[in-house]
C-alpha cells in the first residue's frame, strides 16, 4: 500500500517578521520543515550541475579557490542587478523545487513546512498546497533586524523590504496569516494552524 504524500504547505514572511521562529514552533510540534533559503545556499556550494551553470552565466569569479560560493563577489554583482538576479533566480529555483519535492517525498507526517522568504515573488508557491504568511508592521520588522543583524544598515533592510511583495497582498494570496506582533502570542496562533491542517 503506498503511503499517504504529505500536503506541502509553503511559510513564507517579509524580512524580520518571524518566519523562521513560527516555522521552529511546527517543528517542535513534529512538522518537517525544508528551509529553502538554506538549502539553495547548499546546493549552489555542492551540485555540479548548479555550480556549472552559475559559472557559465556569471564567471569563474562566481566560486572561490576552494570551490566555496563567492558570496561577496554574487552580492556587488548580481543581487543590485533586476535582470541578473533573474538569471540565478532562474538557475537555483527549479534545482531547490526539486531538491524539495524529493525530500518531501520521503517525510511521513501529515503535512510538511517548506520555509521560503520569496514563496511568491519565485513563483514556487504554485506547487504548494496550502501558503501561510507571518506578517508584522514593518517599524517592528526593521528593529528586528537591526537588532538581529547589526552589520545591517536600515537602508540596506529597506532595500530588501522593497524587493519584497507588501504584506497585505501576501496576506490575500495566504490560506493562512499569523500575526507576529508582540501582543499576539505566536504558540496559540501556530496551534490553531496545525490542528487545521492536521484536519485536512
Amino acid at each position: 500500500m503506498n503511503k499517504p504524500k504529505p500536503l506541502l504547505v509553503g511559510i513564507t514572511g517579509g524580512i524580520g517578521a518571524g518566519k523562521s521562529t513560527s516555522a521552529k514552533i511546527f517543528n517542535i510540534l513534529g512538522i518537517p520543515v525544508y528551509s529553502a533559503d538554506d538549502r539553495a545556499k547548499w546546493l549552489m556550494a555542492n551540485d555540479k550541475n548548479l555550480i556549472a551553470a552559475i559559472s557559465k552565466s556569471f564567471g569563474e569569479s562566481s566560486y572561490n579557490a576552494d570551490g566555496s560560493l563567492n558570496k561577496a563577489f554574487l552580492a556587488n554583482e548580481v543581487f543590485s542587478d533586476q535582470e541578473k538576479t533573474k538569471t540565478i533566480n532562474g538557475l537555483v529555483h527549479p534545482v531547490v523545487k526539486n531538491d524539495f519535492e524529493n525530500w518531501a517525498s520521503k517525510q511521513s507526517s501529515p503535512y510538511v513546512l517548506k520555509e521560503a522568504a520569496l514563496l511568491f515573488e519565485s513563483g514556487s508557491y504554485k506547487d504548494l498546497d496550502k501558503i501561510i504568511n507571518v506578517s508584522a508592521p514593518i517599524k517592528v520588522r526593521i528593529l528586528r533586524v537591526l537588532t538581529r543583524d547589526p552589520q545591517r544598515s536600515e537602508e540596506q533592510i529597506n532595500a530588501i523590504i522593497d524587493r519584497q511583495l507588501p504584506d497585505e497582498q501576501k496576506n490575500k494570496l495566504s490560506d493562512f496569516t499569523i500575526k507576529n506582533v508582540d501582543n499576539k502570542m505566536l504558540i496559540p496562533q501556530v496551534l490553531k494552524i496545525h490542528q487545521s491542517l492536521i484536519e485536512k
